[in-house]
């Protein structure tokens, strides 16, 4: 026992450090800190498991360039203390090549403070978060960035002539920045927001502010309503919202994980909730991607369901096993860096890739599915 973990330490050094020359193949670790526990259980849970059948495909087929993957996994209880520790905990004991999944602007802007992505010389593929994130150097998402999905919004809002809006969003550094994008894409698409609210957000301070929210829409009556806001405070502020009797058209962002809002709401209240979505549906087969996102699915038979998110996370999966396998036999983090700087029109099947040019969400891809009168998804 004692040879197999100083084989296991010895190779994850070799990975991490580039020391490994012409060693035989080694397992490539991916580690991810989210919510495995809690309300947002179901979002670090998903993600997880859609990198593993990007995984598990790989490693069927033997492995890319011999080395085969493995994902570990921290829950941070959504804490951002706990991002950063357990994080810490990861990088000390586990020496992964790359992180990926992480969830929540606190979360994330906590992380960057610490400077470990430097001092670890190490890439974070793949994060969700309410506000936008910073072009960091070694932060490369899969998804379109929420300005993409506010003007995707504002554009549908405008075509069917609903002109006056409202904005929920998270309260706190990122606020500014996501009103900022929000007036801008209603300006292009001539709309506007005649009122917003911020809420506050469950890891600061344990009250969503919900209620408040509510009223502030409920007396401005706008036609419309954009949710800037994850599963959770998503679903709460559309059930207060609907009881208090408000009428108007409820509009979400990608981040409200339309299958955690079936769990959570009965179908009177989801009703005709339009949802931006920033990957292809996993529910269909029409691209390569959602095909072979299917035979993945069956071929592993995961326990948790499939889902917008699990889809994510199979996405980041892949684009890691690319960013290996154009390393050759020597994968390394700074090596991992350099081939996502290069990846820029890496097409998964009618879902492309690309960092060129500095840019940090590696995908512009953004479509709006409804929930149909009985309750279902429907593009």
């Amino acid at each position: 026992m004692h040879q197999q973990v100083l084989t296991r330490w010895l190779a994850g050094m070799a990975i991490a450090t580039g020391a490994m020359g012409n060693a035989s193949a080694l397992e490539v670790l991916v580690a991810q800190v989210a919510p495995m526990r809690g309300l947002e259980a179901k979002q670090g849970q998903g993600y997880a498991a859609g990198m593993r059948l990007a995984f598990d495909a790989a490693n069927r087929k033997g492995g890319v360039n011999g080395h085969t993957f493995a994902l570990a996994t921290e829950d941070d209880g959504s804490r951002p203390e706990s991002t950063v520790e357990q994080t810490r905990k990861l990088l000390t004991e586990k020496r992964p090549l790359v992180l990926a999944g992480y969830f929540g602007s606190q979360n994330l802007r906590e992380l960057l403070a610490t400077r470990l992505l430097e001092q670890q010389r190490i890439a974070l593929v793949g994060y969700r978060t309410t506000d936008i994130a910073p072009a960091h150097a070694q932060l490369f998402n899969v998804r379109a960035d929420i300005p993409s999905e506010l003007a995707k919004l504002t554009t549908q809002l405008s075509t069917v002539g609903i002109t006056k809006l409202g904005l929920l969003y998270e309260a706190g550094p990122g606020g500014d920045a996501i009103v900022a994008a929000a007036d801008q894409a209603a300006a292009q698409a001539k709309v506007r927001f005649v009122t917003r609210a911020p809420y506050t957000g469950s890891n600061r301070g344990g009250n969503t502010s919900i209620s408040e929210a509510v009223q502030v829409f409920t007396k401005a009556t706008p036609q419309a309503i954009i949710l800037v806001a994850n599963g959770a405070p998503t679903a709460a502020f559309i059930e207060a919202y609907r009881i208090s009797g408000g009428a108007a058209q409820l509009f979400a962002y990608s981040g409200a994980d339309i299958e955690q809002l079936s769990q959570r709401l009965g179908e009177d209240h989801l009703r005709g909730v339009v949802i931006s979505q920033v990957t292809p549906n996993p529910y269909k087969s029409t691209s390569r991607l959602e095909r072979e996102f299917t035979e993945a699915f069956n071929q592993q038979k995961p326990k948790e369901p499939k889902s917008y998110l699990m889809m994510e996370g199979y996405i980041a999966g892949r684009v890691i096993v690319e960013a290996v396998q154009r390393q050759g036999r020597t994968p390394t983090r700074e090596g991992t860096i350099a081939a996502l700087n290069g990846m820029t029109d890496y097409d998964l099947g009618d879902y492309v890739i690309g960092f060129g040019g500095g840019g940090r969400n590696g995908s512009k891809f953004v479509e709006l599915s409804i929930v149909n009168g009985s309750g279902k998804v429907q593009q």
